[in-house]
């Protein structure tokens, strides 16, 4: 089954652990919407710079730091995904529990392993 996943702090480098992880969405055959600061496109997903306002999303994947997700918080809530996926790295206590006050479940895991082990 498909899950629509929203990837944060998508980037176009192939070195970045966030365009592994959307091109390894894509070969699950996941939906991705991929956000980042700027444009640009990771295979056949285009990276947006404006936070998806209606989209029916699954899974939020983070590849940004702690200090960088409070923008988001408010939208990410609204959007009100089955979960949040805190990559290493990114991990926020803080945010974590509002999401689970939210009833959105919070998770500290990496998408890639996830996937590789068929765990997504």
């Amino acid at each position: 089954m498909s899950k629509k996943t929203l990837v944060i702090g998508a980037s176009e480098n192939p070195e970045r652990y966030s365009n592994k992880a959307i091109m390894a969405l894509r070969s699950h055959q996941h939906e991705v919407i991929a956000l980042a600061k700027r444009e640009g496109q990771v295979n056949d997903v285009s990276i947006q710079t404006t936070f998806p306002a209606t989209e029916q999303v699954h899974t939020v994947t983070l590849y940004l730091g702690p200090r960088h997700q409070t923008e988001y918080y408010n939208a990410i809530i609204k959007l009100n995904p089955e979960r949040v996926i805190f990559n290493p790295g990114t991990e926020n206590p803080e945010f974590a529990a509002q999401l689970s006050a939210s009833g959105i479940r919070a998770e500290e895991a990496c998408t890639l392993v996830l996937l590789s082990i068929g765990n997504y």
